[in-house]
């Protein structure tokens, strides 16, 4: 038996809760990991609360992320004792995922940890780190660098800015940080941040194109905020979109685009491929900064996650939520 965040349909919605579940119910796949740690998401939280229909279908074990150790395998690129880490891949979602102590999954999801990260460190990055990871290879890939001014990371103080702060800081770039939380000022420049802008300037409506600023952008936010940063970067910039905290519209025009050169690339941590995913964990293991990696976490046991989903969905949470799912 194990536990896990579980999620049944019911006649109202869904329902989630602790729940011991048996080895037998683990769904098909190559590869039985023993969970040390999950994370807490901003999409866990959604399928926790029952706020949008993340799980597609049910029952379901939450978590679209976790790290451990390989307790059995019937793969030839792992063996027991391996450390591994999955995110993504429809874990939580179409497959059990990782708020449980025991998870079965198929080979070509997982990923080894790389050294020196640990499976604390690999969860505490997690979904977001990834995401944030894959943004910067982005704008890398497109040119973008510190001589060219200043980037912008939006909704900076969750998950995905949080690390793309530390991240771009670390390659030396001159980060302006957005949030919407002015307590947070001395973290995120602890992170690395140079400046601290209020959401607030880029969350309303806006002109088609503003002044240019931005080299580069890293968006967790869409909306308004999106079409706001996209306005006001530079010819030939580049703006990585990965998430919709603000919403899923983008209420902009082409202007930025065809007039200046700008360009949109869409993040997709889901689906993202074996070779990018090794990828950006090599890079995660080299370019984040581990002391402020653990400046952003607080470790959580698993039924606490119930109650912090709907504080993460309510902008309460500051930076990695770690899930013990062994206490």
């Amino acid at each position: 038996m194990f536990r896990a965040i579980y999620i049944e349909k019911t006649a109202s919605g869904t329902e989630a809760r602790v729940a011991s579940l048996d080895e037998s119910q683990l769904p098909e796949g190559d590869v039985d990991v023993r969970v040390a740690y999950s994370t807490l998401n901003y999409k866990d939280g959604l399928a926790i609360t029952g706020k949008s229909p993340v799980v597609r279908k049910f029952p379901m074990v939450a978590g679209i992320d976790l790290a451990g150790a390989v307790e059995a395998s019937r793969s030839p690129d792992f063996k027991p004792g391996d450390a591994v880490v999955v995110t993504g891949s429809g874990l939580g979602e179409l497959h059990f995922g990782g708020l449980a102590q025991k998870a079965r999954v198929p080979a070509g999801w997982v990923v080894p940890i790389p050294a020196p990260l640990t499976a604390r460190h690999a969860a505490a990055i997690g979904t977001a780190g990834f995401t944030a990871m894959l943004s910067v290879l982005a704008l890398e890939r497109h040119g973008v660098t510190p001589e060219q001014g200043e980037v912008l990371v939006t909704g900076a103080g969750g998950g995905v800015g949080g690390v793309a702060v530390a991240l771009l800081a670390r390659r030396g770039f001159q980060v302006v940080a957005s949030t919407g939380r002015p307590g947070e000022a001395a973290y995120l420049k602890a992170l690395g941040a140079a400046e601290i802008i209020d959401r607030a300037t880029l969350s309303a409506p806006g002109k088609p194109l503003g002044r240019e600023r931005w080299a580069g952008v890293i968006d967790s936010v869409g909306s308004h905020t999106l079409a706001n940063a996209c306005a006001a970067t530079k010819v030939h910039g580049a703006v990585a979109a990965c998430g919709l905290a603000q919403g899923m519209d983008f209420p902009a025009t082409v202007a930025p685009f065809i007039l200046r050169g700008v360009c949109l690339y869409g993040i997709d941590s889901v689906a993202c491929p074996g070779p990018l995913r090794r990828q950006a964990w090599a890079r995660l293991a080299t370019d984040l900064d581990l002391a402020r990696l653990e400046s952003m976490v607080r470790v959580i046991p698993l039924a606490e996650s119930l109650p912090a989903a709907a504080d993460l969905l309510a902008g309460k949470v500051r930076g990695r939520l770690v899930v013990d799912v062994n206490a």
